[in-house]
C-alpha cells in the first residue's frame, strides 16, 4: 500500500481504517516517505512534512510486527537546500526523525528517494551500512535510479564491503514502460528487487475512466497534473490502448484492474506493487485483484497488445 495520500486526503481516523482494512486483506508492505503529507502547492509550508509517517505509525501501533515499513529520505524539506539529500550528515538526522514519527525502533526498508549527484555514492552507502549494523534499518534501497547508477552502486558496495541496495522503485505500468528497457534488466542482472509505483497509471488502468470523460476534482489526475498533461493522458491514443487491454482481459474472464497487476507481477524481478489508497474499499479491491498469473507468453502478448493498439 502506497501512503502518499496519508496526511493529504486522509486524516488519522481514515488512515487507521484504511490501514486496518489493508492488513486484514493480506497487505503487509506499507510504503511512505518523510515528505509525504506536505503541502505540495507551497514547498515553504512546514505543515504536513512527515505527517504520513506519523499517521501510519499511529495506525500500526498494535500491529507493527505484522508488517514491513518502507520509508524514504532525500527530498529537501520546505525548499531548504541545507537539509535533505544523500549526505551522511543528513541521513543521520532523517532516520531519527522517521523512526520517531513512525513510533518504531527499526525501519524495514530505508530508501534514497532520488539520486543526489552532489554526494559520492560510497558516502551514502557507508552511512546506510552503519544504520544496518546498529539495527535501525534492516535493508536499504533506492528510487528513480537508472540501470547505470544501480551498476555503479553495486560495484562500490562490493568493492568496499558495504551493504548493497536490495531494491529500486521506478514507475512502471502498462502505459509507461520505459523501465523495462533499462532498470528492469539491471535488477535481473544484479539480483535487486524491482518495486513499481504508479502501477495503475494514476487510475487510468482501473477501468473507471471512459473516452471523452474527465476525472473528478480531488483525484491525483486533477491535483498533480497540469491541464496540458491531462490532455495527453485523456487522449484517443490512451483510450485505444485501454480498450484493447480491456478486451484482452475480458476475453479471459478478468478485469482491466486484474490485468494491470498481473502484468507487473509477471516480471520475475518484481517483488511487490505499490498501489495507493485514499478511501475504504480501494486497498481491499487492489488486494483481491492479484490472483491472475500470466504465463511468459501471455506477458509478451499483453505488451504487444499495447504497442499494436497505437501502431
Amino acid at each position: 500500500m502506497g501512503c502518499n495520500q496519508l496526511g493529504t486526503t486522509c486524516d488519522q481516523e481514515m488512515t487507521s481504517r484504511i490501514v486496518g482494512e489493508a492488513i486484514d486483506a493480506g497487505v503487509t508492505y506499507f510504503d511512505t516517505a518523510d515528505e509525504y503529507g506536505q503541502n505540495y502547492a507551497d514547498p515553504t509550508d512546514e505543515r504536513g512534512w512527515g505527517l504520513s509517517e506519523e499517521l501510519l505509525g499511529h495506525a500500526l501501533t498494535s500491529r507493527r510486527d505484522e508488517v514491513v515499513i518502507a520509508t524514504k529520505f532525500g527530498i529537501h524539506p520546505h525548499g531548504d537546500s541545507s537539509r535533505g539529500g544523500a549526505s551522511p550528515r543528513w541521513i543521520e538526522v532523517a532516520v531519527e526523525d522517521s523512526l520517531r514519527r513512525l513510533g518504531t525502533d527499526r525501519i524495514d526498508l530505508y530508501q534514497l528517494h532520488f539520486p543526489d549527484p552532489t554526494v559520492p555514492i560510497e558516502e551514502t552507502l557507508g552511512a546506510l551500512d552503519r544504520l544496518v549494523q546498529v539495527g535501525k534499518v534492516r535493508e536499504i534501497g533506492v528510487c528513480n535510479f537508472s540501470g547505470e547508477a544501480l551498476d555503479e552502486a553495486a560495484n562500490v558496495a562490493s568493492k568496499l564491503g558495504l551493504r548493497p541496495f536490495a531494491s529500486v522503485q521506478s514507475p512502471l505500468n502498462l502505459i509507461q514502460r520505459a523501465s523495462l528497457d533499462d532498470v528492469m534488466p539491471a535488477c535481473e542482472r544484479l539480483g535487486i528487487a524491482f518495486i513499481p509505483y504508479y502501477p495503475l497509471a494514476s487510475g487510468m488502468l482501473t477501468g473507471k475512466y471512459g473516452r471523452n470523460q474527465r476525472p473528478a476534482a480531488g483525484t491525483r489526475l486533477t491535483d498533480q497534473l497540469t491541464a496540458e498533461a491531462q490532455a495527453r493522458v485523456f487522449s484517443d491514443r490512451t483510450f485505444d490502448r485501454l480498450e484493447a487491454l480491456e478486451a484482452f482481459a475480458t476475453a479471459r474472464g478478468h478485469t482491466l484492474l486484474e490485468l494491470a497487476f498481473a502484468w507487473l507481477l509477471g516480471h520475475p524481478a518484481v517483488a511487490t506493487v505499490i498501489a495507493g489508497a485514499a478511501k475504504p474499499g480501494q486497498v481491499s479491491a487492489n488486494a483481491a485483484a492479484v490472483g491472475w498469473q500470466l504465463t511468459a507468453k501471455e506477458l509478451t502478448e499483453v505488451t504487444d497488445v499495447v504497442r499494436s493498439a497505437v501502431a
